[in-house]
């Protein structure tokens, strides 16, 4: 392949983002997983106060890192069962979009990676390393090495989805818990 071939490789991979993104579920087909029971979603729009955001800070020990947050609740006839929050963090280089579906008491009832764009940690994705999550809050075990197991080969992915996954307790502690 000449130097143009080249260079019209490299473009493509460029424009494409990264070779290798994994979309594993999107976050409707999340949402259908993490609430099997649910009859019905509703976007729940969330923007944090400023003094919502400082109480996520206190409550995680990281900053809120945003005012608004992508938000559902799941609902089982006119029981609410839960939220779902999308968000996404740097793994080591790219972005990791998941989602964490919470009870209404704002406890981790299960996590799934939606789309996963790096070329090692994967490993996140496996159901024993995302089951760990269940059932802590924000004050409780949502940290690598009190309660969540760090993964060799994918410790900056475990390390930003666990700070991402307390995070997100703490804001819908703060701002949902019922």
């Amino acid at each position: 392949m000449g130097r143009t071939g080249n260079a019209l490789v490299t473009c493509a991979l460029l424009a494409s983002g990264s070779a290798f993104a994994t979309q594993y579920l999107t976050a409707e087909e999340a949402q259908q997983v993490m609430f099997a029971d649910a009859t019905t979603f509703k976007p729940q729009p969330l923007e944090l106060t400023a003094a919502q955001m400082r109480d996520v800070q206190k409550l995680a020990g990281l900053p809120a890192r945003s005012v608004q947050w992508r938000v559902m609740s799941a609902w089982h006839g006119e029981t609410l069962l839960g939220y779902v929050v999308l968000d996404e963090v740097v793994g080591k280089y790219e972005l990791i979009s998941y989602a964490v579906a919470l009870t209404p008491d704002a406890t981790v009832r299960q996590i799934e990676i939606l789309t996963y764009r790096e070329s090692h940690g994967f490993e996140i994705r496996s159901p024993a390393w995302r089951k760990q999550f269940v059932g802590k809050s924000a004050q409780a075990g949502l940290a690598i090495g009190e309660g969540i197991s760090n993964i060799s080969g994918a410790t900056l992915s475990s390390n930003h989805v666990t700070d991402g996954v307390r995070r997100i307790a703490a804001v819908v502690q703060v701002a949902l818990k019922k």
